[in-house]
């Protein structure tokens, strides 16, 4: 089942962000608790997943940016993009991905974004095959 994210799927998301990049789930504080807030507050930002048997399975974040050129169309960002390691290959993060953009449909974005670290051509493959290219923009990051 796709849907955004609920006040207490955030100990669940934690935990399948150890399938993406990080290597501890943070520790309950009232930073973390604040940007908890924060996400479930913001009309802009889409916190998705994909349940299945009561187990979150696969996310994304999807958030829309207003924006004043375009025609004062907004444009829709997506990041975290992960599925459970025993759950690649089923469809997981498609549908979710399939969801942030009706999402950014739904709020008349021009254009959707998204960034991968992943050099693996599976992984550059599955964005290609949800419709994403890498030929249109450059993408420059600073860390910070």
């Amino acid at each position: 089942m796709i849907r955004e994210a609920k006040r207490e799927d955030l100990q669940e998301i934690l935990e399948l962000y150890l399938c993406l990049h990080e290597t501890s789930v943070p520790e309950a504080s009232e930073h973390l608790t604040a940007a908890w807030e924060q996400i479930l507050r913001d009309e802009n930002h889409h916190l998705i997943v994909n349940e299945v048997d009561g187990k979150i399975v696969a996310s994304c974040v999807c958030v829309v940016i207003p924006n004043l050129t375009r025609n004062v169309r907004p444009y829709a960002f997506v990041e975290n993009v992960v599925t459970h390691s025993e759950h690649r290959g089923k469809g997981y993060a498609t549908q979710c991905l399939d969801y942030a953009k009706a999402v950014a449909e739904k709020d008349n974005c021009y254009k959707m974004m998204l960034l991968t670290g992943s050099k693996e051509q599976k992984t550059l493959d599955f964005y290609a095959h949800a419709g994403y290219n890498c030929t249109d923009k450059t993408a420059f990051i600073q860390w910070l």
